[in-house]
């Protein structure tokens, strides 16, 4: 009877862990691709696939052999977008963000060690970079968003993550070792923006500036992308400052207390 709890838990959590997985992206995700991710057997991810698509929570498309996420998954968004009015908060501001500068602008959330992409609005450069897009998700402190919040946690919380940085990173940390992370964090501290140089992806550039919540944590994060030619040194100061006054925008909208982010110069 004690161990019920456990493996119920364990379920739940590897039902959580393939949905993640499958939601990264529109097309989802093959099932040999989804059982390198999860590290779970074969026929462990091909029943729980199988039963979440049984009550509408995935589907599996016959066409590209994907499995993708199921008309329910729309309905339960749906009714909690109620209670995270975040789109008509943040819609304006990436709207401007897009008009002022021509890049594309995104709207990211923390989820625990994750930034998940939200909200995208297109700019009118007609050269584009395809990294972000909604749903997707990186390890926090990877990417321009999710540098912008790592930057202006705690301490204590910034080198706990570092600590297991690779685990952590995975893949990314071939590219954002910890030396490059720590002096990322570093800048974006004091310029109040972090600036991603084509660390995910070769030639695609991003700044963020975080959004904090009611107790000054940073909780969101706003962020442009671009090609490297549209993010030279000279213009980062403008960007950093258009996003910066739209992150303060939506903190005060959100009720943000505190913000802890330098001004910048």
């Amino acid at each position: 009877m004690n161990s019920m709890p456990v493996q119920g838990a364990q379920v739940v959590s590897r039902i959580a862990a393939l949905l993640r997985l499958v939601g990264r992206s529109a097309e989802g995700m093959a099932l040999a691709g989804l059982v390198k991710e999860s590290g779970l057997t074969r026929p462990t991810v091909h029943r729980l696939l199988s039963s979440l698509a049984s009550e509408g929570l995935l589907d599996h498309d016959a066409v590209s052999g994907n499995w993708v996420l199921g008309p329910e998954i729309l309905l339960m968004g749906s009714v909690a977008s109620a209670r995270f009015p975040l789109e008509d908060i943040a819609r304006p501001s990436l709207r401007r963000l897009a008009e002022a500068t021509g890049e594309s602008a995104f709207f990211s959330t923390r989820r625990g060690s994750e930034t998940v992409c939200l909200l995208r609005e297109e700019g009118s450069f007609p050269v584009r970079s395809f990294v972000l897009h909604e749903g997707v998700r990186f390890p926090l402190g990877i990417a321009s968003a999710g540098a912008a919040i790592m930057a202006f946690l705690p301490e204590a919380e910034q080198e706990e993550l570092i600590a297991r940085w690779a685990e952590h990173a995975g893949s990314f940390a071939v590219s954002h070792t910890v030396a490059r992370v720590r002096a990322n964090l570093a800048q974006a501290r004091l310029a109040g923006y972090s600036v991603n140089p084509g660390l995910v992806l070769e030639g695609s550039w991003g700044m963020g500036a975080a959004v904090f919540d009611t107790s000054g944590r940073p909780a969101w994060a706003l962020s442009l992308t671009g090609i490297e030619p549209r993010f030279k040194p000279e213009r980062q100061a403008e960007l950093g400052s258009l996003l910066m006054a739209e992150a303060h925008r939506i903190t005060q909208q959100l009720g943000g207390a505190g913000e802890k982010r330098r001004p910048a110069r």
